[in-house]
């Protein structure tokens, strides 16, 4: 297995669910463990942009998310905004990459601070700290002055800033390309085997061998 074998998944409030619930799906099929976190901001906004509606608390959810993408039992874990005794609130906790796909503006503006107010701030402070991965997926436009200086301040701490941003030099047909377009990036940058996005020259290089 190659790439980080555990991931926390935290999803907040900007536009782009359907990023998020195609990487848990995806990190699910490449049997990960995913520590899920949602901020209430994030399920809202998973309910108008798609039709999955997430029970409140956590337990409800973690089952729901087991049924939704097939896991096994208890490879995705869901832990409360409020849980610190969760695994990613501490650096002692078994290390993992951390992914906060969508990423809203105000997340990204705690985060820089370092506020820690709940699980998703703290994971990523830790993240930080620790010196470990983390992808922080941002959905905004345009960007603000704070935004991208919080960005910067971020990207000069160690995160990856990847905005949501696709390309279309793979000539995506549907909303489901754009996505993965995305969300084959992240799996990139995690390590992680994927083969929604040909790496780049590959196309030409077998166009070539025909």
């Amino acid at each position: 297995m190659s790439g980080f074998e555990r991931i926390t998944l935290a999803m907040t409030g900007a536009s782009g669910a359907q990023y998020g619930l195609r990487l848990l799906d995806c990190l699910v099929q490449e049997e990960r463990e995913v520590h899920f976190l949602i901020s209430k901001a994030a399920q809202l906004v998973m309910a108008t942009e798609t039709d999955v509606h997430l029970p409140p608390k956590p337990q409800a959810m973690q089952a729901f998310l087991t049924e939704y993408t097939g896991a096994a039992p208890n490879q995705i874990r869901v832990f409360g905004q409020e849980d610190w005794l969760a695994p990613p609130a501490s650096g002692s906790g078994v290390p993992s990459a951390m992914v906060v796909v969508p990423c809203s503006t105000g997340t990204l503006s705690a985060i820089a601070s370092g506020a820690s107010n709940n699980l998703i701030e703290r994971a990523a402070d830790v993240a930080l700290k620790e010196r470990r991965k983390l992808i922080l997926v941002p959905r905004e436009a345009p960007y603000s002055s704070i935004h991208l200086e919080n960005m910067l301040k971020l990207s000069n701490l160690g995160a990856i800033i990847l905005p949501a941003s696709p390309g279309f030099y793979h000539q995506p047909q549907t909303i489901d390309d754009l996505v993965d377009f995305m969300v084959a990036r992240i799996l990139n940058l995690l390590g992680i085997p994927q083969d929604m996005l040909p790496h780049w020259g590959e196309q030409h290089r077998l166009a070539g061998d025909d």
